[in-house]
């Protein structure tokens, strides 16, 4: 299997469009549809990587994102989404954090 490049909290940055946001979800390998991979996935990346759900920042969006297209965001800025505070508590040394239990 496949490891994880990044861990939910972490800002990155999207290198094909450019823009910032923070990891809500990791996924050891593709997790969507046949159908949005053929419309969406463009570029073809690997199904068998990780991919990853990224709050975009100073939108409402998020994206699902392949592990290629990312790399850790230097600017340690904070996100601004309205999620936000739905995920995370805190941040703590440029990485969201939260103190919640998921199930």
């Amino acid at each position: 299997m496949p490891q994880d490049k990044f861990i939910v909290g972490q800002i990155v940055h999207h290198l094909k469009f450019d823009y910032r946001g923070v990891i809500v979800e990791v996924h050891a390998q593709f997790q969507g549809t046949d159908e949005w991979y053929e419309q969406v996935a463009k570029s073809r990346p690997p199904k068998d990587q990780p991919w990853y759900r990224v709050l975009v920042n100073q939108s409402d969006h998020e994206t699902y994102v392949a592990a290629r297209h990312l790399e850790i965001d230097a600017t340690a800025r904070p996100i601004i989404h309205p999620l936000i505070s739905l995920y995370f508590d805190d941040v703590v040394d440029g990485v969201y954090v939260t103190n919640r239990a998921w199930n």
